[in-house]
């Protein structure tokens, strides 16, 4: 074998010293016989129709049959000497996967060091040896499966899988809006642990953002293997999230090497400790909540909750009335956002959770097509499960303008959607407009008091005058999107209805600033009435069985609030 700095060795040594591990199947592969040259055997080999395949094989295999020394290292129980961290550390430099000078980072931070591990791919031994030193770290960490953070770690954990026979899932970075639509590709089953491969953590906010795509699939996370830490708060900040951080070396074992070998200057290695120690990062979960949230009151001043039927008889329009009791009556709080590309995946998701929701979320803008029929079919499959139809329209507009959008052009909503929403940026008119359509047919409206992005303007003094104004419009005014009404000054009436989105069986946050909330903090301590999910059914394997799973948590989490 060729190790990173030295010679060939014999391709025999790689069963010497062999150490047994639960996941390698290291020296039990046959031994290979080579035909004599000219042998009949030979020919067929070279010429038959396995010729391709065998090609393939010894090109995949290769850089792991080069010998017994990154096999050992990466298989030892010892701890990695700092010979093998040297041997690896100089090779990065060298390939220049470590560079310093003046870098500006993802942050805005102007940085000395640069840490760059996607050349890696192109340098086969090196990515072998990564992959073996990563290994090394979680050699005893049970798991079933791994997952590569994209894009860097994907090639990563590629090498380990093959290394070491260790089954892989993929997360995509950027979902297909075609073909399976998944998240995540490859076979997996609910319930197992992962383990997921990252290059490198700073924040961890990336390692943060594929738990959550896993954390929807179903899938355990414990523990995360890196090649460096960053030495940031990383490790801090994942084990705050229910996370083991296992590293191959620090940044300050890379750059103690680099010193040592005189590839950097003391002033240079100075400047890079300063800038470590001076910029450590903050939790990505706990900066997300903190944009957005609003404090919660206090225990002590938390309302007892009435029931949704005793609330109905208080209902100044009868939507909102229909609505409360139709939650009481079919015990659910639940309502799913239909986020998906075409009316007919619409429909047939609608068909799966029907049975377990109050309220059903479009955005008929986004369909492939619409037509009357398709509204038709939507409005009989409502009726036969017992739910409302509620078009996420957000209209913000002057009152003329949204009275033609709320009951003409292509989509016709105030003809099918039993709910719809505006803001009040527009002024009270916006009300006006909308009411004139939509009261007659038995419509109601939900104004945005509050939202669940990250940085949203919807927040404290503009919440206050929209649920000021919601009163004075009550009799078509069913409710409001908020995030938090227990915090609000003012109080609307008890007919009100209170819905929110960004819902998830865990908290967190993902890579567009979506902020979650869990269904009990939600109907608990935050004051609202109805959860709203997206994702966390329509990318469920099983969006019934997740539609169930809300539905369960959430009227669990309401009724223990009466």
């Amino acid at each position: 074998m060729r190790s990173l700095l030295g010679k060939a060795q014999p391709r025999d040594a790689r069963c010497q010293n062999s150490v047994s591990n639960p996941h390698s199947a290291a020296c039990t592969r046959p031994t290979r016989v080579v035909a004599p040259p000219g042998s009949s055997r030979e020919s067929r080999d070279a010429m038959g129709p396995l010729a391709p395949l065998r090609a393939v094989a010894g090109f995949v295999s290769k850089p792991f049959r080069r010998g017994a020394s990154a096999r050992t290292r990466a298989t030892t129980k010892d701890p990695m000497t700092e010979a093998e961290v040297e041997d690896l550390v100089l090779a990065l430099n060298k390939i220049g996967a470590v560079k310093f000078g003046e870098f500006k980072l993802k942050s805005g931070l102007m940085s000395p060091v640069y840490v760059d591990l996607r050349v890696i791919v192109s340098y086969p031994d090196i990515l072998e040896q990564v992959s073996r030193i990563m290994y090394a770290q979680i050699k005893n960490v049970k798991f079933d499966i791994m997952c590569g953070v994209p894009y860097t770690a994907l090639p990563i954990s590629t090498c380990m899988s093959l290394g070491f026979g260790l089954p892989m899932v993929m997360r995509r970075k950027e979902v297909k809006d075609y073909g399976t639509k998944k998240a995540i590709e490859g076979e997996y089953k609910a319930g197992q642990t992962c383990l997921i491969v990252e290059d490198l953590v700073t924040s961890g906010a990336s390692v943060l953002e594929t738990l959550e795509t896993l954390k929807v699939e179903k899938l355990v996370v414990k523990d995360v293997v890196v090649l460096i830490d960053r030495e940031q708060g990383g490790p801090q900040h994942l084990k705050a999230n229910g996370l083991n951080l296992h590293a191959a070396f620090t940044l300050s074992a890379l750059l103690k090497v680099l010193v040592k070998h005189k590839y950097v200057s003391d002033e240079v290695a100075a400047k890079v400790r300063e800038f470590i120690s001076s910029n450590q990062t903050a939790d990505p979960t706990a900066k997300a909540a903190a944009a957005v949230a609003v404090p919660l009151p206090a225990p002590a001043k938390a309302v007892k909750r009435v029931p949704y039927e005793e609330r109905a008889k208080q209902a100044k329009n009868a939507l909102a009335k229909k609505c409360l009791e139709l939650m009481a009556r079919k015990k659910t709080n639940l309502s799913v956002a239909a986020d998906v590309d075409t009316a007919e995946e619409m429909l047939a998701l609608a068909e799966k959770v029907g049975p377990y929701i109050c309220v059903f979320k479009t955005h008929v803008d986004i369909f492939d097509k619409w037509d009357a029929s398709i509204a038709n079919r939507l409005q009989e499959i409502a009726k036969k499960h017992d739910f409302l139809i509620f078009e996420d329209r957000k209209f913000a507009d002057i009152g003329n303008t949204v009275v033609s959008q709320y009951e003409g052009g292509i989509y016709k909503i105030a003809d099918w959607s039993d709910i719809t929403n505006a803001h009040l940026v527009p002024g009270p008119g916006i009300i006006d407009g909308l009411k004139s359509v939509g009261l007659p047919k038995g419509r109601g409206c939900l104004l945005l008091a509050e939202m669940s992005s990250k940085g949203t303007l919807a927040a404290g003094e503009y919440t206050e005058t929209v649920a000021k104004i919601a009163e004075e419009h009550a009799d078509f005014v069913m409710g409001f999107i908020c995030t938090n009404p227990a915090a609000w000054k003012f109080r609307p009436s008890p007919g009100m209805i209170f819905m929110t989105p960004g819902v998830q069986l865990s908290e967190g946050g993902d890579a567009l600033g979506q902020q979650y909330n869990t269904p009990a903090a939600v109907l608990g301590p935050r004051g609202s009435d109805v959860i709203i999910v997206g994702r966390g059914v329509i990318k469920a394997k099983d969006p019934a069985a997740a539609a169930k799973e809300y539905r369960d948590a959430g009227w669990a989490a309401y009724t223990a609030g009466l």
